[in-house]
Order: structure tokens, then C-alpha cells, then sequence
């Protein structure tokens, strides 16, 4: 068999879908050697996706659109997939091809774009409102990261269960703690403090930093702590927003903003921090907390249906003294501490990208019966 893979998501420095994109991807081609795998483009892949390890059943494919194929997901992808007769294409962030006969399968990571709109520029609110209806149907078959997201898509989209399939997400295999002294290096090279909290994830409004920098002024103005807060991730709708609020804040020389960074150095931020804070409104799935478990992070989290079972400290997405009252516990109590870093590490190892290959290989078997 023939897969195609969506590789666009791999055409800018990975964030959560890319990694997805890339991990099944990986992970399909080492379970069934004897298949092709391609990750089609039609933007250049960005130089970090050629230095990863991959079978070599998997293929980068940038096809360079020619003048009259520019039109990439009417034209230029149904175009490479005639020529080259794939039996399947999975569309890994929201979009399949629009012509063609080549059997489509699409996963929606979450529809926080049609269900909280005012969380993303609304150019991208009316593109998803005409694009996620049309791909659902376009699609033979829908992968959901969770149950939760599952439930939202057949509710919002009338779309019978047996189309929808979750398969969770993993923590890559990279992703293991590091002892505090080797993490050393790399902090002093990031200017990141000894007993740090940390936050990753993309700067926008749904991941609810602002929650996070109001729990570090009440810390700041109630206790006798100081904790460095270092935020990781790329500059995303609204960021500019959040600059000036921090800007303002009395907690401002207390943050240190790192952007986006590698994947070793990241491990070495998760396997040193004190506490991980994922803050967010709204998610499919939450990924850099399952890294974070997985590096022997202790998590707080927030309260939303997604991270519901996550082995995290659950806080509520609104009451920033509360998450405040939860750092001040995890900042000086080493023995809360290692019982939520012993609960996420037990928690992530039922996590695996075989597992996620051999579910997601399954879907792909129903869609061409």
C-alpha cells in the first residue's frame, strides 16, 4: 500500500500538529516496513524535518507547484496523487484533496475555531466554518485526538460515530528525564534560573498566559518567593497583546520569554523546571503536558475535558489565586512534588506513537474496505 501524508505542517518549525505529522508518520512506516509513506508538500520542508530519523519506507515529497497548479489542495495535490496512484491520503491538520479519486482520511485536532471564535483572527473563524464542514464530508473517515473532541465533532458536524475515531497522541521517544546537572549547560546558555516555572505552547489567546501571569503577581505580592517563569513557544494571534500586559506587569523582570527552541534543550527545560503550568482555556488533546510527565515534570493543568484524566494538578481556567495557592505548594513541598512527578510518569508511559500507528493504521484499513 501507498499513503500519503499532508507534509505542510512540516514547512515551519513544528509545533503540535507538526509533530503529529511527523511522528505517525515515522511510526506507521517502522510497523508496516513492506508500504510506501510520503509526506507531500508543496512548500519546502523546514531544515530540522531532514535531520530526524526516519524508515526508509518514508519519503519527503516537495512538489513544487507549477504556474497553473499553485491552486495546491484543488489542483496541485489531486495532480501528484493521479500521477502517482496513492491508495490513501491523510489530511493531518483539517484538509484532504478536493478532486480526485484517492480515498481521504482527515484528522480535526479540536474545532475550537467554529466553537470559540473569539480565540483565533477571524479571517481563520470564516475559512473554518465553509473548510471543516466540506472536509468532513470530502473525508471517508475522521481521526480525533480524544473521546472529548470526538463528541464535539459528530455534535457540531451531525455526523454519525462510527466515522469518528480518536487515536491519543504520545510524547516523542526523545522526550526522557535528564539528570539536573546535565541540564546546566543549557540553562545558563538560555539565562533560565535554578527552581524555574515553566510554560510551552503557542503565545495565543487560548492558552490563557495571561491566568499564568496574574498567579505569578499574587505569588510575587503574597509570599516570599521569586520564581523565574520562562515561556517557550511561538509568537502566535494577539501575542503582541500579551507583550504589552507583561510590559505593564510588576512581575515583568520575573519572565523570561525563550520563543520557539530545540527539542534538546526543551528536554532540558522539562527535566529541570519545579513546576510545569499548561494554563489553556480550550484543548484537543495537550501534548506539552504529556511531554512534560514524560520528562519528569510535576504538571498543573486546567480544567478542561480533555486533561480531565491527565495525572496533572486540575485548577480551574479562571482563578488565578487558586493556581497561585497550587505554585506556592508545589514551590515548597518536595514531597507534593514528587508524588505528582511519580503519578505524570506512570501516566505518560501508556502513551506510545506504536500505539497511536497501530489505531490510526486500523482507520485506515476500515476506509478502503
Amino acid at each position: 500500500m501507498r499513503i500519503g501524508f499532508d507534509g505542510i505542517p512540516l514547512a515551519q518549525s513544528r509545533t503540535g500538529v507538526g509533530t503529529y505529522t511527523l511522528e505517525l508518520a515515522r511510526a506507521l512506516a517502522a510497523m508496516v516496513p513492506q508500504d510506501e509513506f510520503e509526506l507531500i508538500s508543496g512548500l519546502p520542508f523546514d531544515r530540522g524535518v531532514y535531520s530526524v530519523t526516519k524508515p526508509v519506507n518514508l519519503k519527503l515529497v516537495h512538489e513544487r507547484p507549477r504556474l497553473f497548479q499553485r491552486s495546491w489542495w484543488t489542483i496541485g495535490l489531486p495532480s501528484y496523487l493521479k500521477r502517482n496512484a496513492l491508495d490513501l491520503f491523510h489530511g493531518t491538520n483539517y484538509e484532504v484533496p478536493l478532486r480526485g479519486q484517492c480515498p481521504p482520511v482527515v484528522t480535526i485536532h479540536d474545532l475550537s475555531l467554529v466553537l470559540h471564535p473569539e480565540t483565533h483572527p477571524p479571517r481563520a473563524v470564516a475559512r473554518a466554518r465553509l473548510l471543516i464542514p466540506l472536509m468532513a464530508r470530502k473525508s471517508r473517515l475522521i481521526i480525533t485526538p480524544s473521546e472529548f473532541i470526538k463528541n464535539e465533532v459528530c455534535d457540531y458536524l451531525k455526523i454519525e460515530s462510527d466515522r469518528v475515531f480518536a487515536t491519543p497522541l504520545a510524547p516523542r521517544g526523545s522526550f526522557t528525564p535528564m539528570a539536573l546537572a546535565e541540564t546546566v549547560e543549557t540553562r545558563r546558555r538560555l539565562n533560565v534560573e535554578d527552581g524555574f516555572l515553566l510554560f510551552v505552547g503557542t503565545i495565543e489567546p487560548r492558552k490563557n498566559l495571561l491566568i499564568l501571569l496574574r498567579a505569578l503577581e499574587e505569588l510575587l505580592r503574597t509570599t516570599d518567593l521569586r520564581p523565574q517563569l520562562v515561556v517557550v513557544g511561538k509568537a502566535g494571534w494577539k501575542s503582541n497583546e500579551l507583550v504589552g500586559v507583561l510590559k505593564r506587569s510588576v512581575a515583568h523582570e520575573r519572565v523570561k520569554y525563550l520563543g520557539f527552541v530545540s527539542d534538546e534543550d526543551l528536554r532540558a527545560l522539562y527535566s529541570s523546571c519545579r513546576v510545569f503550568i499548561y494554563p489553556s482555556t480550550y484543548e484537543g488533546f495537550g501534548l506539552p503536558p504529556l511531554e512534560a510527565m514524560a520528562c519528569g515534570a510535576p504538571v498543573v493543568t486546567t480544567r478542561v475535558p480533555s486533561t480531565k484524566e491527565c495525572a496533572a494538578r486540575i485548577v480551574s481556567s479562571t482563578d488565578f489565586r487558586q493556581l497561585a495557592q497550587v505554585l506556592s505548594e508545589l514551590l515548597t513541598d518536595d514531597q507534593a512534588r514528587d508524588t505528582l512527578i511519580i503519578r505524570g510518569r506512570e501516566y505518560s508511559q501508556q502513551f506510545s506513537w506504536q500505539r497511536t500507528a497501530a489505531l490510526t493504521r486500523e482507520v485506515y484499513e476500515q476506509a478502503l474496505t
